[in-house]
């Protein structure tokens, strides 16, 4: 395994429309090989998931990793199922389904778009149709953070960065530097506006 280069926004590969696997391609060795440096990289980076076209690989694949103690995001599942947060896990030809375009809005961060924030607005509770690493059908339903991480991560799969999602209105700085993200708009506890960095 090894910890590959991460594309930068203004790459090609990352306005490629990902290409779908074959059941016989993700039982390979050279999936198992991908699935490996994906997942170094995320770690090395110190990101929560990766989508295949970030490491110049556009084939439908990416990886979620979402664990955290905070308070506003601990690990639960609500009283009707839906996940809060999860463990890594891997998703191929993964699909969106809305099932309640309520937006939630978050400081978005990416690995290809590295040292900027953007605030996006996201449908709140989604269900997500995939293959796991068995090449076999799965399905299951997100809500809330979650909801929005795995927004983000298969937008990567159409081409799309979550720059391209965010709104401009006049007077309003949906876009920041870093250093003027942590200054002027990290997210109060108390706020609807939270933050998500890939």
């Amino acid at each position: 395994m090894a910890i590959r280069k991460v594309a930068r926004m203004g790459h090609p590969v990352l306005r490629e429309k990902a290409r779908e696997l074959s059941k016989e391609e993700i039982l390979s060795d050279w999936f198992e090989n991908l699935l490996g440096d994906m997942i170094e990289t995320m770690e090395e980076y110190g990101g929560i998931g990766l989508a295949a076209p970030q490491v110049h690989e556009a084939v439908s694949v990416a990886i979620i990793d979402y664990q955290d103690d905070h308070p506003r995001y601990a690990e639960q599942t609500s009283t009707s199922g839906e996940l809060h947060s999860l463990a890594l896990s891997v998703f191929v030809n993964a699909k969106i389904t809305v099932l309640d375009p309520t937006e939630q809005g978050f400081w978005e961060g990416c690995l290809s778009v590295p040292e900027i924030r953007g605030l996006v607005y996201r449908p709140r509770k989604i269900r997500v149709d995939y293959l796991d690493i068995e090449g076999e059908a799965q399905s299951l339903i997100a809500e809330g953070f979650l909801a929005t991480v795995f927004q983000h991560e298969l937008d990567h799969l159409d081409g799309t960065l979550f720059l391209d999602r965010v709104r401009f209105s006049p007077g309003k700085s949906p876009i920041s530097f870093m250093a003027e993200y942590s200054k002027y708009h990290v997210p109060e506890e108390d706020s609807e506006i939270g933050e998500l960095k890939e």
